[in-house]
């Protein structure tokens, strides 16, 4: 399948309804429009778990997800965001949308797929948004290292492994020190080990999970 800028999402509602920028919003709605699933289903139900393999398709989070993100950058007053992994842009408008509307800001993403780097481009492009993004091409675990300030927000959404440390954990063990106090972590996909680190009592961070997408996990760094 050639890449379309499709992202794997389902079709609940139309666009986001707390965005209210009809340009933002028509990339969004033409996204879940053109929404796709590889056969099998993806690397959470395949034995395919090469990244690269997946090159014409965007697995992404779901708008009500969106609209957290967003109305949590806008009451964090965010200015700079961590968005791994970025795929095709979909989480990227969101937040890319707050930094925005809270009056600058950068949204950092992580993509290790050229193909759905430069898709992301392209959507951020067409959303008037391109201006607010730094997508880092590569391993989110070294390209995430130093983000060049204090994290407000992170979403960790990240592709699933075969063995060992889940890549959700190892990054947010790159991303914690370097997320203020009062940050947020948002997680998409509940990986055991993620789950394990970040409600730890005597770890950094208070959590609990919000029925979104079977459970989302909301995190803010309080020590």
């Amino acid at each position: 399948m050639a890449l379309s800028d499709t992202v794997s999402v389902a079709v609940g509602r139309p666009a986001a309804h707390v965005l209210r920028d009809a340009r933002v919003s028509e990339v969004i709605a033409r996204l879940l429009a053109s929404s796709a699933r590889p056969t099998g289903g993806g690397p959470r139900t395949s034995a395919e778990h090469d990244p690269h393999a997946y090159a014409g398709y965007g697995f992404s989070i779901r708008p009500e997800q969106g609209d957290l993100l967003y109305l949590l950058c806008r009451a964090l007053g965010a200015m700079r965001v961590v968005d791994f992994a970025t795929s095709v842009g979909f989480s990227t408008l969101y937040l890319a949308a707050a930094m925005r509307d809270n009056g600058g800001g950068k949204v950092i993403g992580a993509e290790i797929v050229p193909q759905k780097i430069a898709a992301a481009q392209r959507n951020l492009e067409a959303a008037g948004l391109a201006g607010f993004v730094e997508i880092r091409a590569g391993d989110a675990r070294e390209t995430l290292r130093d983000v060049g300030g204090d994290i407000d927000l992170a979403l960790i959404d990240g592709w699933p492994g075969t063995s060992g440390p889940s890549l959700a954990l190892e990054v947010m063990q790159v991303l914690a020190p370097q997320m203020r106090l009062g940050a947020i972590a948002v997680n998409d996909n509940a990986e055991e080990d993620y789950l394990d680190f970040i409600r730890n009592p005597q770890g950094w961070f208070r959590s609990m999970t919000l029925p979104l997408k079977g459970g989302t996990e909301v995190s803010v760094k309080a020590a």
